[in-house]
């Protein structure tokens, strides 16, 4: 090694040895002729010091050093005067006093501070994400991704779950979201699909008789993208053979509690509660509430139709509901009531009706189609109270819920009743195995089509869909979804029935899943398992919620990198090996984007 130490690692029992370090110029400063460098790496800080009446030679090399040059430097190292150690700083009772330097590349001046003070907006740090990278901070998010992907293989390891590659050229199985689509140059006009998860092949594993599967998979989809999600990203994919819903939760609440001991050095309270679907719709109108605050839903269907409040009346009679949240200490001024009605129609609500709870009661321009009798009943069901706003959605229950939904979170920020820095855990379960799709006229999958009804429910699948319930469950962490899974369907009879409820022909089900269902028939053992995303978990870990800070390198909300240009034009060598052909817009977009990227080249 060029070095003997790393610049994170000497302390003050290292003084008086002579050693060499290696890195990058991280900061500079010139104090009477004494010429300090604060040098860094991976490991840390280490300050160096370029003294005249040292060593004259590396001084005069030392003026000539700039921010983000690599070098090697050898030194004693010696105790920092009294009044100028940094406690701040893992290295700051020692400096290495240098007396041999050797410059191993020279730095062009840097486009970005590498300084986690100066943190860059996001078209820099993903243009030039190797330079983003090398702040110190980015490289600890990416060292607590290492830490848990090593704790995840660890806990697993040891209950005997074994680590197993699946394909990422695949056959196309409609799950949901988009596949991305790679040509076969071999097979002209057939393609494999990208995987989404490995959803068949970690089943068939179990069918195989592995008993217990895991893998850090990658996973692709071409869908739209937001601060947690990306084109590509990692879960932790895992399946076990002869289990039941316990016994899945169990495992994963064990692998979740390691997680955050090894990596955030935080212990975890369990087992996790568990809240059922249809509670959580009732109190929180989405199925992964952020329980760090209360502010839940309250239905007053039964005292808003009894009004002659038209608007409530009127949703009532066409089928839907009315639904109200007590923003609790409040008090909004009519400023701020406008902004909340705004929000609720941006989110699709008609409108929002309010009421204020005064010492007198009830205000507002609706109050008046409330008797005495009904107003005392929404003060007893929201427990309201002086200083509490109402705020009310009359609508489909669906509608009223996801705007709600979205107000509330809005309101806890607002308020302040987010408690930062609090874990909330909670499993959802009970999912319904199906929903009906309106615009298509058909049933869905809830979670995806190999998931099993209760065994109770099986009798409902063709009479009355709605009414069945999954075997599913969805981990929930301060409203976000850390993951989730199911029991499958182990029997080849039921998931054909399955198929048939979703709509597959039993020609289709088998041109698009008959390896799957052939190899149900050949003695499948009940089987279940859990995906987590990595990538929202280290992001969770980290105390952050943009998964691209803990991806090495993210692809933009275009879906685009940035950094090496990605996706670029297809050589037409490849486009005819592959025997493909670019229609008009592709040409379009291609000349397009070929003379945006030339004046963007220009301007630098």
């Amino acid at each position: 090694m060029l070095r003997t130490h790393t610049c994170g690692e000497l302390r003050a029992n290292d003084i008086d040895h002579v050693l060499t370090l290696c890195g990058w110029v991280h900061a500079r400063r010139d104090h009477g002729g004494v010429i300090f460098i604060d040098l860094r790496d991976r490991y840390g800080l280490t300050q160096i010091v370029f003294n005249p009446a040292f060593d004259k030679k590396t001084h005069t090399a030392a003026e000539k050093l700039r921010r983000e040059d690599v070098i090697c430097a050898t030194g004693l190292v010696k105790e920092r005067a009294a009044g100028m150690k940094n406690p701040d700083l893992a290295t700051g009772d020692i400096e290495v006093f240098i007396n041999g330097l050797q410059v191993l590349n020279q730095a062009e001046i840097p486009p970005m501070e590498i300084d986690d003070r100066k943190v860059p907006n996001e078209a820099t740090s993903l243009r030039y994400r190797y330079l983003d990278l090398r702040r110190p901070g980015m490289q600890q998010r990416l060292m607590v991704r290492h830490t848990a992907a090593q704790a995840a293989r660890s806990y697993l390891n040891a209950l005997g779950f074994l680590e197993i590659e699946t394909p990422l050229l695949l056959k196309h199985t409609p799950e949901g979201a988009r596949d991305y689509i790679v040509p076969s140059r071999v097979h002209p006009g057939k393609v494999y699909s990208l995987p989404q998860s490995p959803q068949l092949y970690k089943q068939t594993l179990m069918i195989a008789g592995f008993d217990r599967y895991y893998q850090l998979a990658r996973c692709l989809r071409d869908e739209d993208l937001r601060e947690d999600r990306q084109p590509e990203f990692t879960q932790i994919d895992i399946e076990m053979s002869f289990a039941e819903e316990d016994d899945v939760l169990r495992m994963a609440e064990g692998l979740i509690a390691a997680l955050w001991k090894e990596a955030a050095g935080k212990k975890l309270k369990l087992p996790f509660p568990r809240m059922s679907y249809d509670d959580a719709i009732a109190a929180y109108g989405i199925d992964r509430p952020d329980l760090r605050f209360g502010l839940e839903l309250v239905d007053v269907t039964e005292i808003a139709k009894a009004s002659s409040f038209k608007v409530f009346a009127d949703a009532v009679k066409g089928g839907g509901i009315v639904k109200c949240i007590n923003a609790t200490k409040a008090d909004f001024t009519r400023t701020q009531l406008e902004e909340t009605i705004a929000f609720a129609q941006e989110q699709g609500a008609k409108g929002l009706a309010w009421m204020k709870m005064t010492d007198k009661g009830l205000e507002s321009n609706i109050v008046k189609f409330f008797d005495e009798k009904q107003q005392q009943a929404l003060v007893k069901a929201m427990a309201a109270k002086p200083g509490d706003v109402l705020l009310f959605v009359a609508d489909t229950a669906k509608k009223c819920n996801e705007v709600l939904s979205k107000l509330r979170v809005k309101l806890g920020s607002a308020l302040k009743l987010v408690k930062e820095g609090e874990l909330r855990f909670t499993w959802i379960t009970g999912f319904p195995l199906v929903e009906w799709n309106e615009e298509e006229k058909r049933w869905d999958a809830m979670h995806h089509p190999f998931t099993s009804p209760k065994p109770e429910h099986l009798a409902l699948l063709e009479k009355d869909p709605a009414k069945v319930k999954a075997r599913a469950y969805d981990l929930v962490l301060n409203g976000i979804e850390l993951g989730g899974g199911s029991i499958r369907n182990h029997q080849a009879g039921v998931q054909e029935r399955l198929f048939s409820l979703l709509g597959y022909s039993t020609k289709d089900a088998d041109a698009k899943f008959g390896f799957f269902l052939e190899a149900l028939r050949y003695g499948a053992p009940p089987h279940g398992g859990i995906a987590f995303g990595f990538d929202r978990i280290c992001a969770m870990l980290c105390g952050l919620r943009d998964i691209r800070e803990v991806i090495a390198f993210p692809k933009s909300k275009a879906a685009e990198n940035p950094m090496d240009g990605s996706p670029s034009p297809a050589d037409e060598k490849h486009l005819k090996e592959l025997h493909l052909e670019l229609d008009a817009a592709a040409k379009k977009n291609i000349s397009e984007r070929g003379a945006n990227e030339t004046g963007a080249r220009g301007a630098r």
